[in-house]
């Protein structure tokens, strides 16, 4: 109990120290309240002081500056008069009573400012007609002075406009006088527009410091839609005067015409592609030219922009106003529309470019492949690289769309074509077919069946080199892209990637008429033979003496006869395939040489020396298809060299020794019941023992 009371008394001595101490605090904190309030009221009498000082000395000044027409000195006066809040003032001399004083002050002040700005306006007009570029940019200068940011902005640009359309004007004509066989003839509507553009951008490289400066951040955006007004007329008469020259509307007219018409039938005269070459490769360059110009604008405004606007709103909507002045110009519509028809001539030339392509057609000597392989994609990239040299990922695409359709319905649908018709069977020597064709085809001393035959083999290469080209061409592309389309954000890099896509997917449609063409081959050509060929193993007992077995190996009686008759096939398809199509068709020959020796094997018996001789056999005629190809096969014989093996056992009962968890690495092929069948081919394994096997 003494403690508590001990405790009660401190706290009560606490609770005290702590009353005292936020009184004062209180009081302290009241007076410095006071004297604050009391430093801000100072310090306004100050300001108003001052500003009552400066009113004066601004009226005195600004009639000595005009008197000595120094305007910039008189503009200054001005603009700090303007900056002074006029009814404060008033309200401050009121209370002085010295209201008259302030209200001459006032007038004039007005009077001045009224004055000079009419000045300011006459010297510029004036500056302006007698063209003296320094008087200019002087009272350029002296328009924000007197919050005239706008109107002077206005009257500097029309100016600059002005020079603009004169040099614009000069070179057009200039461009329209040019001597046709002149080495810049060709693109000569591409060389004017780009001088209108570095006339444009000389403009504002010069005179974007000069606007910074005295107009302050944020005025770029006005000043390039100044510019930009007089670049849309400018850039309009350059492209129509293009559109006339060329005969682009007739042109295009024309193919719209022809499209309308069956390619057969056409009421008109056809429009030759190579008239369309220098065209299109100046359409591109138009553009191209366009699309850096407007990446200069944008670079220059967006810099002025992040510099201004420090609010991420206000910043989100100038962007989009500087987004707008350039996708709504007249010159991006202008463009837009030429670009339009840049694309329906671009198809026409690629198409019609193809079709020539095809029809002239033609096989050099040494040669595996046509001339129309490396005409179609010559052609292909061509235009795939006019229309990138646009820098317009909606061009590059819509051409990389046309190119594909192209490809597919003027190109690969004659190739198929041809490939349906089949493979003429018969004894021909093709090797010799090949090279008769290639001295002799044009004097028609082949027979149709021999040309067929030979042409089958070319379209058949074309095809494989095709599938390879269109691997190659996505590629390259892709590494151009990459290279020359810098400026493209996250959504055209998606469109661009699509039409990539499909331009190698057409790779696998040539890959199936390949395939196709392949089993031709095979079936008409390859199999029969093989089939019959294999038919002699049957006819060889592999039941046999160690007399026999000796006989066959010094005169082998099936291998050695089905390798002669194999590699005569072969070589006789080797110089006229491709080495890719060559080891396709070895590989489908040897696909179908397991399939029929298999056959034949499960039809024949054997004792062990026969098995001897069969294993023998088949590694002969593996170790020679091997050689014949660059592709591996040796997993093609896994099934016959599991089945020599069954029948070189010396018992029935050693197969457990490879079979289940003996087998080790190895992977059997065949299922038990197999193993079984081909067992019982012995005939010196019992059926009995055959039976009791568990596998």
């Amino acid at each position: 109990m003494p403690s508590l009371s001990l405790l009660e008394t401190d706290a009560g001595q606490l609770s005290s120290m702590i009353g005292f101490t936020s009184t004062l605090a209180d009081n302290v904190s009241s007076k410095v309240r006071q004297l604050d309030i009391a430093k801000c009221r100072v310090n306004e009498c100050l300001q108003r002081v001052e500003d009552i000082l400066d009113l004066k000395f601004c009226t005195d000044g600004v009639q000595t500056a005009l008197q000595n027409e120094d305007y910039e000195q008189a503009a200054a006066h001005i603009h700090r008069f303007l900056s002074l809040d006029e009814t404060v003032l008033r309200h401050t001399a009121s209370d002085a009573k010295e209201g008259g004083q302030l209200d001459t002050a006032f007038s004039m002040l007005h009077e001045a400012t009224d004055k000079l700005m009419v000045l300011v306006r006459q010297e510029f007009d004036d500056a302006v007609q007698r063209a003296d570029v320094a008087s200019i940019e002087r009272f350029f200068k002296i328009f924000p002075l007197l919050n005239l940011h706008d109107e002077g902005l206005e009257k500097f640009c029309a100016f600059l406009c002005s020079k603009v359309s004169q040099s614009s004007e000069v070179n057009l004509v200039s461009a329209l006088a040019t001597d046709p066989n002149d080495k810049r003839a060709s693109v000569i509507f591409a060389d004017t527009l780009t001088l209108l553009f570095e006339g444009i951008a000389r403009v504002v490289e010069i005179h974007q410091p000069l606007v910074e400066t005295y107009y302050g951040p944020g005025k770029m955006l006005p000043f390039m839609q100044y510019l930009q007004t007089e670049c849309d007329a400018q850039a309009k008469k350059v492209i129509g005067e293009f559109r006339s020259h060329r005969q682009v509307e007739q042109m295009n007219t024309k193919i719209q015409q022809m499209a309308s018409f069956k390619a057969a039938s056409y009421p008109i005269e056809k429009l030759d592609p190579r008239e369309l070459d220098v065209l299109l490769a100046e359409v591109t360059l138009l553009n191209a030219r366009t699309e850096l110009f407007f990446r200069f604008v944008k670079r220059r405004v967006q810099g002025d922009i992040d510099t201004a606007a420090q609010e991420e709103g206000k910043k989100h909507d100038l962007v989009m106003r500087l987004e707008s002045l350039i996708n709504r110009s007249e010159l991006s519509c202008t463009m837009q529309q030429l670009l339009g028809n840049y694309i329906s001539m671009e198809e026409y030339f690629m198409k019609e470019s193809v079709a020539k392509a095809v029809s002239m057609d033609m096989l050099e000597e040494d040669c595996q492949t046509s001339s129309m392989v490396d005409d179609v994609f010559f052609i292909i990239k061509k235009s795939m690289r006019r229309a990138l040299s646009s820098s317009n990922v909606d061009v590059v695409c819509a051409m990389l769309n046309h190119a594909c359709v192209i490809l597919e319905t003027e190109y690969r649908d004659v190739l198929y074509t041809h490939l349906h018709a089949g493979f003429p069977s018969g004894l021909l020597d093709f090797q010799q077919a090949y090279s008769l064709l290639q001295s002799s085809l044009q004097q028609g001393k082949l027979s149709d069946s021999e040309k067929a035959r030979v042409n089958f083999l070319v379209t058949l290469n074309n095809t494989a080199v095709s599938a390879e080209h269109l691997q190659t061409l996505k590629s390259s592309l892709q590494v151009e892209f990459q290279r020359q389309l810098l400026q493209v954000g996250e959504h055209d890099n998606a469109k661009l990637d699509s039409c990539l896509s499909d331009l190698g997917s057409m790779s696998g449609k040539f890959k199936a008429a390949l395939e196709y063409g392949s089993s031709q081959i095979h079936n008409d050509a390859v199999k029969p033979r093989i089939k019959s060929w294999i038919e002699a193993f049957q006819y060889t007992s592999h039941d046999i003496t160690e007399e026999a077995f000796a006989n066959y190996e010094a005169n082998d009686p099936f291998a050695q006869n089905l390798i002669i008759n194999v590699d005569n096939l072969l070589q006789s398809f080797k110089s006229s395939l491709t080495a890719n199509n060559y080891d396709q068709l070895v590989s489908r020959m040897t696909a179908e040489v397991t399939v029929q020796l298999e056959k034949a094997v499960l039809k024949s018996t054997f004792n062990r020396l026969g098995g001897l001789q069969f294993d023998k056999e088949l590694r002969s005629l593996t170790g020679y298809l091997t050689t014949m190809t660059t592709w591996t096969i040796r997993d093609k014989f896994a099934r016959l060299t599991q089945i020599a093996t069954i029948l070189n056992l010396e018992r029935v009962g050693e197969i457990l020794d490879y079979w289940g968890p003996n087998s080790g690495p190895l992977t059997w092929r065949l299922t038990p019941s197999e193993v079984r069948h081909v067992l019982s081919l012995r005939t010196d394994f019992r059926s009995e023992d055959i039976k009791r096997l568990k596998l």
